[in-house]
């Protein structure tokens, strides 16, 4: 973790109980202080932003030639637009044996290469509220627990933009659980910090989930960190991920994607700062085991390999974020007519990049970011192309945005 930067909505409310594994782009402000009475001291913060975008390869909906996600599409049907990206309000009590967290808004999620969607308060099925949690710490204990709703523990790149090097995210974080409910139990002592989470993995309400965390301070420049998130059980056809469909989903199942909810993944994530320099390459991989009960019929790989980089200009308020990124999944010919596969298609591969510089002065920030993605192929076992453009053929797909917000 950047452990030099920025601020986060989540960071300080993680800071009690997880170790800070969510990339950060920006500065923010010191919380405002609030007296709670019997409650001790409380700390509210929040943000939100907006953004003009463009890109190419747009396509029709309702286009049966398409074999994207979500739907029939990858990029959606228009070529320019402007949406609200966040708006989260924040409550903690971060004092005292007994801390809590409440964090409530309309959240957005920005995958490179996929369309643009509104800002919602229904992305998970909590409406919403984005975190609810309470904390115990004992006095003098390197351990605390958690329950409630709070932030998974898998991969280094955050779901709320502001939070990280770069506007677009890349494929790794769509694969995650993000957001869940459950318990989380979490040890810190010197350069070891280890968390375990059990809860309902992709906001399914089926309590099946477990994720862990390992994290090694090496010295003040290097950091590792080991994560890993599975099913224990099966999630059946019938659970719904993200409440209202929002992803991952796949349209052609009841309400969710099944190789999402029903696998395993391992990952690493190394972090190096030099100055104001900070890299984070991160390796992740992802498998689902055939299970004829959830309509997976073959095992599934999916693997990304991301290279993240922020660099700082000192006193400046300036800054600039990229990431380069690969990825390469695999699902069978019978898997992939009936509609499950991991992201773009079909055994989809490619490469991708994103750059983003950023303005801020105090609590106000402005932002841009170019992304690039090349498919490596856009059809596979003889069904419908799902590359870009009308025809479903592109493989090149190009995305530009301006952002604007406000931190407090």
């Amino acid at each position: 973790m950047p452990s030099n930067k920025n601020f986060t909505l989540g960071a300080l409310a993680l800071a009690a109980m997880l170790p800070l594994h969510a990339a950060r782009a920006m500065t923010g402000p010191t919380a405002i202080k609030i007296d709670g009475g019997p409650l001790g001291p409380l700390e509210l913060s929040g943000g939100a932003d907006g953004m003009f975008y463009g890109l190419t390869g747009t396509q029709r909906y309702g286009d049966s030639n398409g074999l994207g996600a979500p739907g029939t599409t990858n990029a959606g049907p228009k070529a320019t637009g402007a949406e609200l990206l966040n708006g989260l309000i924040e409550l903690q009590k971060t004092t005292g044996i007994l801390q809590a967290t409440l964090e409530v808004g309309s959240t957005n999620f920005l995958y490179l290469g996929m369309a643009p969607t509104q800002s919602s308060i229904q992305s998970y099925s909590t409406g919403p509220l984005y975190a609810g949690y309470i904390t115990l710490a004992p006095t003098g204990l390197p351990v605390t627990i958690s329950v409630g709703q709070m932030t998974g523990l898998e991969g280094y790149e955050s779901s709320q933009d502001y939070n990280n090097f770069n506007i677009f995210l890349s494929q790794a974080p769509y694969d995650e659980t993000g957001q869940g409910r459950g318990v989380t139990l979490t040890y810190a002592a010197g350069p070891v910090n280890a968390s375990v989470f059990f809860c309902d993995g992709y906001d399914t309400g089926v309590f099946n989930s477990l994720q862990a965390l390992f994290a090694y301070t090496i010295n003040s420049t290097n950091s590792i960190n080991f994560y890993y998130g599975g099913n224990l059980g099966r999630t059946g056809l019938n659970a719904n991920t993200y409440g209202s469909g929002a992803l991952p989903y796949d349209a052609s199942h009841v309400g969710m994607a099944p190789e999402f909810a029903n696998s395993q993944m391992v990952g690493v994530y190394y972090e190096y700062t030099a100055g104001n320099l900070t890299l984070v390459p991160e390796v992740q991989y992802q498998y689902a085991k055939a299970d004829s009960a959830v309509s997976i019929h073959h095992g599934m790989g999916n693997f990304v390999a991301v290279v993240l980089a922020d660099y700082d200009f000192g006193s400046s308020p300036y800054s600039v974020g990229a990431w380069a990124e690969y990825f390469n999944q695999h699902e069978s010919a019978a898997d992939a007519q009936n509609g499950t596969y991991w992201f773009y298609g079909p055994n989809a591969s490619g490469e991708a990049v994103s750059i983003t510089p950023t303005w801020q002065h105090k609590d106000l920030f402005m932002r841009a970011d170019l992304g690039a993605l090349l498919l490596n192929q856009t059809s596979a076992y003889g069904l419908s192309r799902y590359g870009y453009g009308n025809q479903h053929k592109d493989a090149f797909q190009l995305s530009g945005l301006l952002e604007a917000g406000l931190v407090f």
